[in-house]
């Protein structure tokens, strides 16, 4: 269960250190740290997507995975479609970098599943913790997502 615990801000701080040197050459220095962050975003989806997704499958098609997942889309679509009008605003990432932060983040949410001891444990633990919104974009990125709204504001 420590593994969930860490696992969040762990991937945030990993994403981002992976994403932000492939813009430089679109963006400034400042806007490339944001854009990686704002990617992270995406990568936050694929982390409820992906275990959601395994999880259901795992325990015996418990639709409470998939609602879980359902919600957890209509509460953060709008910050996924504000991070990608401002990626737009500061110079775009390509399509092969987000699908580069969706696969980083998949892996490591599954890699995070195969060290639990107990993955029924994990599975119930992570359903939980989306239930509740601590997967939530606000409530991982806050900072860059107050960056974000401020630069749709302009």
């Amino acid at each position: 269960m420590r593994h969930l615990m860490r696992f969040s801000v762990a991937l945030v701080v990993a994403t981002l250190g992976q994403l932000s040197p492939a813009f430089p050459a679109r963006a400034q220095p400042d806007d490339a740290a944001l854009i990686g962050e704002l990617m992270a975003f995406h990568g936050s989806e694929t982390i409820v997507s992906v275990m959601t997704t395994h999880c259901y499958e795992t325990t015996g098609l418990d639709p409470a995975y998939r609602q879980a997942a359902e919600d957890w889309y209509l509460r953060n679509i709008g910050f996924l479609d504000l991070a990608d009008r401002v990626i737009l605003r500061l110079g775009g990432a390509e399509e092969a970098e987000r699908r580069a932060a969706e696969t980083y983040a998949g892996s490591q949410i599954m890699s995070a599943y195969n060290q639990a001891g107990d993955k029924s444990a994990f599975c119930q633990e992570f359903l939980a913790q989306v239930e509740s919104g601590r997967f939530d974009i606000d409530k991982q990125l806050p900072g860059p997502l107050e960056r974000a709204r401020e630069i749709a504001s302009q």
